[in-house]
This record gives C-alpha cells, sequence and structure tokens, in this order.
C-alpha cells in the first residue's frame, strides 16, 4: 500500500478542495484527526522569531542560540539554569493561549460530531480550546507533566504550580535551589514527560487514553471515517500518517485529508479517496467555516 508514487496537493485547485474536504466532513460518521507541530505553529506557537525574542532574548544574548527549540537542548551548566529555561518555556508553550484561535476553529467544525483526536503535540492546546478530553489522546507526552528521570516508578505529575513559581522566582537566568523539582518516591530528579527515549513514562492515564483511541477505531472501521490529518510531517510517521493510510486503504468507505505546507501527499492507492491541500492550516479551516 506504501507506494513509492505519490499524488500531491497539486492534483485539484484550492476552492474544489475545500469544496470536497467540506463534503466529507458533512457525510462523514466519524471524524479522526491526526495533528502534528504544523497545527500549533499556525496557531501562532513558532519557535523562532519576534516570539522568541519577546520571550528569551536573555537567554539569546548570554547563551548564543537564536530559536527555543535549540535551548531546549543546550547544555546549562547548573540545573538552575536548566530549570530557568525550561520553566519559562513550558509556561509560555502550555499554561499561556495560542495566539491564533487555530484550535477553537477546528472545535467549531467537529462540534457535534464523532470525533476523536491523536496528536504528537505536547502543548495541550486541543482541551485548552475545549475539546473533550475523553477523545483525546497525547501519544508523545505534555509539558504540563513532571516525570521521575530514572523512572522509578510509571507515574507522572502536575507541574502547573511548581513552573508557575520557577517564572515567578527566577533572576539572572537561574531559580533559586530550593525550586529544583525532585521525585516523591526516590528523590532523583524530576524531569518533563516527554517521549525522547526508553524512559518515557507512559503512566495509567496515557494507557487509558490508547485504549479509548483503539476502541474508537475499531468500533467505527467499517463506517464513513474521514481521516484528517493536519501538520503532520516526517519525523515520526508511524503515529499518524501510516496507520491513517492504513486504515484509509482497508476501509473503502474511508476519506484521508492532509493540511500541510509542503507536504501534502497520499500514496497512488488511496488517490482517489484523499484530499490533499498543500496550504496553511488556518486558511483552510476558515475556508471550511
Amino acid at each position: 500500500m506504501c507506494s513509492k508514487t505519490w499524488t500531491t496537493g497539486s492534483t485539484g485547485s484550492f476552492s474544489d478542495n475545500i469544496r470536497r474536504l467540506r463534503e466529507a466532513l458533512d457525510g462523514a460518521d466519524a471524524v479522526v484527526i491526526g495533528a502534528g507541530a504544523g497545527l500549533s505553529t499556525a496557531a501562532g506557537f513558532t519557535y523562532t522569531g519576534e516570539r522568541f525574542r519577546r520571550t528569551f532574548s536573555d537567554f539569546a544574548e548570554k547563551y548564543g542560540f537564536s530559536d527555543m527549540y535549540s535551548g531546549g537542548f543546550y547544555p546549562y551548566p547548573t540545573p538552575e539554569e536548566f530549570w530557568a529555561y525550561w520553566s519559562r518555556y513550558i509556561f509560555v508553550n502550555r499554561y499561556m493561549d495560542a495566539p491564533k484561535p487555530v484550535y477553537a476553529g477546528l472545535l467549531s467544525l467537529v462540534r457535534g460530531k464523532d470525533y476523536f483526536v491523536i496528536t504528537t503535540n505536547v502543548d495541550h492546546c486541543f482541551q485548552k480550546a475545549g475539546f473533550d478530553k475523553s477523545r483525546l489522546f497525547y501519544t508523545q507526552g505534555d509539558y504540563g507533566l513532571f516525570q521521575c528521570s530514572r523512572p522509578c516508578c510509571q507515574e507522572t505529575f502536575d507541574n502547573e504550580f511548581a513552573i508557575r513559581r520557577m517564572v515567578e522566582r527566577q533572576a539572572d537566568m537561574r531559580i533559586p535551589s530550593d525550586l529544583l523539582p525532585v521525585c516523591p518516591h526516590c528523590g532523583r530528579p524530576l524531569t518533563v514527560n516527554l517521549r525522547s527515549d526508553d524512559k518515557f513514562v507512559e503512566d495509567a492515564g496515557w494507557h487509558a487514553a490508547l485504549a479509548r483511541y483503539e476502541s474508537f477505531l475499531h468500533s467505527r472501521g467499517g463506517g464513513r471515517v474521514l481521516f484528517l490529518e493536519l501538520g503532520v510531517g516526517y519525523n515520526t510517521p508511524g503515529i499518524i500518517k501510516l496507520p491513517f493510510w492504513r486504515m484509509t486503504a482497508r476501509n473503502p468507505s474511508a476519506i484521508y485529508a492532509c493540511v500541510n505546507t509542503g507536504e501534502a501527499e497520499c500514496p497512488k492507492a488511496i488517490e482517489g479517496r484523499s484530499i490533499c491541500l498543500d496550504a496553511d492550516i488556518a486558511a483552510v479551516l476558515d475556508a471550511l467555516s
């Protein structure tokens, strides 16, 4: 099914593809939304440029990096400096609202429909926009959770209070040592619950969300399902993109839609039941509404 022969969003005009996607949404018995980093970028969660300079100009001047992503990998000499950066990073990308109402616009399109969301994003924008928590599966973690760095347990810890204190009390790009987060069970340092290696904690909530997602797919598998992929690239294609292709190929009533600037494509095997939009996600949602 995963042929090397591709079709792209250039196969139809923008207006024709918007019409087809609108018809697919209206006619779907169920909608499965797969969201990647491009969706949050469309919502204004950019890691470079003016937003980076406004938030991290002091770090940029001292440490020499020029975007938030690079700052997350900088080898800070002390944990106090590390958490000064990461607490501010988490605060602006998890606890502040997205600059643009893209997620709210998406919710307005599927409100009242039978939907489920799987996302590799860790910024919690879906829940903040009002999506039903029981219909969300965050596969790669959550900026709003700590976990043991070892880890000594398959447990996560809400970090909002701790993060806000770090942001409020940091000075000269350091937090007070008494705010360094430690595991309540073993005393080792806590870290952010992000999938980056084999130490990622899949807690009870993660497994419950996975079970709900799998149950949703199983119970709707033969119906008119719209697999709506938004801003998903090729960093981790095995989580959303490839499964969406396979499920569309297996279900002759399914439609696959991909919206992604520069990477809107599908295999030839499902070309006749695919809508590929090489366009800005915000513009597409506006046109649909």
